[in-house]
């Protein structure tokens, strides 16, 4: 490691010119990176190596020595998961310094074969290690990105909408698991109580079927309403669906249920003691009827 610190900082401007010509040529994306962000990375990289290996431990990469290419690697590696790189783009970053240090190491070395091998060796296993930093970051950092981005579409896709003064709708689009009926549940509860609503329709046409699980999701869903004191009806049910529910033994006794949403809207309408009117035909014979909802009594 002393022999591979000393032929980098001797040769430092030269390995990192080789470099960039050789990422030039494979993995620099003109169109994600500029020239001189990518020539600034990899010289601050290129002297945090030095500095590891002209540590106390060259060896311990967990050490304070490997700090500085630990944090230059992790920053590299997830801003280029958010900017849309590959992962092979990002891992041959790091790789593609082999090339300029073993020709580098070569040269210098060439009087001592068993020198440069062992130079060689101890450049290849420092390397990958730091490859697999790059590796591990980047796959860190996009799984935060799918899980951020999973659920940033569970709160798009339950969208809780006020039909009425005191009615609200649930359109559910999609398959319900346990994290989803969460964000369901959290999302009705907080606008019943903000709207002070009486009665929610879950509208479960988009739901594709109906198992036990799902089934269970809904009523948790519904119990969950009525104890904020609203009353919940469920639109959307399909034949199949109610087949499915029939040969599945699931009880949905207490919860009522209608084919069409605007069923469950009039139904919502007539127990909060409203009731639908058409008004009269204005006198242009264009102009559409339009209805009008009423208190009763």
């Amino acid at each position: 490691m002393s022999k591979l610190g000393e032929i980098i900082s001797q040769n430092e401007e030269h390995i990192r010119s080789e470099w960039m010509k050789h990422m030039a040529a494979s993995v620099q994306r003109s169109d994600l990176m500029s020239n001189v962000e990518l020539q600034e990375q990899s010289r601050a990289l290129l002297k945090a190596i030095l500095h590891g290996v002209s540590s106390s431990q060259p060896d311990d990469f967990s050490g304070p020595g490997w700090s500085t290419a630990r944090e230059q690697l992790q920053d590299i590696s997830a801003s280029r998961a958010r900017q849309g790189f590959s992962p092979s783009d990002t891992a041959t970053f790091v790789l593609s310094l082999k090339q300029p240090i073993f020709s580098t190491i070569r040269r210098e070395l060439s009087g001592n074969q068993n020198e440069m091998f062992d130079t060689i060796w101890s450049c290849t296993v420092l390397l990958d290690k730091l490859a697999l930093i790059t590796a591990e970051t980047y796959i860190a950092t996009r799984e935060e990105i799918i899980s951020r981005q999973q659920q940033e579409l569970m709160e798009l896709s339950t969208p809780v909408v006020k039909l009425w003064d005191g009615i609200l709708a649930l359109p559910i689009i999609g398959t319900l698991d346990s994290a989803r009926t969460q964000v369901v549940m959290e999302e009705l509860l907080q606008t019943v109580v903000a709207t002070n609503s009486k009665f929610a329709i879950v509208d479960i046409t988009g739901v594709p079927t109906v198992d036990t699980l799902v089934a269970q999701h809904l009523l948790k869903t519904i119990t969950a309403a009525r104890l904020m004191g609203a009353e919940c009806i469920i639109s959307g049910v399909r034949p199949q669906i109610a087949q499915t529910i029939v040969h599945l033994g699931i009880n949905l006794e207490d919860v009522i249920t209608k084919a069409k949403l605007a069923d469950a809207f009039a139904l919502a309408l007539h127990k909060s003691g409203r009731t639908v009117v058409r008004t009269s035909s204005a006198p242009n014979v264009n102009a559409a009827v339009i209805p009008a909802v009423q208190k009763e009594g």
